[in-house]
């Protein structure tokens, strides 16, 4: 099992953020989407939020490749409409790349 983190911020708007939010309860989520992280070994996914910053804890099985997941989501149109709308709600880091969305965090401490 691998375990990654990643941050991305939201637009400073509460409404916004709000809105965000709602799409991300369980009842709401896209059962496409789901599945289409299930499908590229992602086996455990949380996501929290301070402010407008959100952090992401991912664990996967141990062949899980972000390569591959790319691909994967690239070919998949509907997780291209999520991302789409996702972009409505998020913003990027301002030290990301351009188009990157979720950066990969780096592990600095560990109990």
């Amino acid at each position: 099992m691998k375990k990654y983190c990643l941050a991305v911020d939201l637009v400073d708007d509460a409404a916004l953020i709000a809105e965000y939010e709602n799409w991300h309860k369980k009842e709401n989520a896209w059962p496409e989407i789901m599945k289409s992280i299930k499908d590229s070994g992602i086996v455990d996914m949380e996501i929290y939020r301070t402010g407008n910053r959100l952090f992401m804890i991912m664990e996967t099985a141990d062949d899980f490749s972000f390569e591959r997941k790319a691909a994967m989501d690239e070919a998949n149109p509907k997780v291209q409409e999520w991302e789409q709308l996702m972009w409505k709600f998020q913003k990027a880091l301002p030290w990301a790349k351009r188009g990157e969305k979720w950066i990969l965090m780096n592990k600095i401490f560990q109990l």
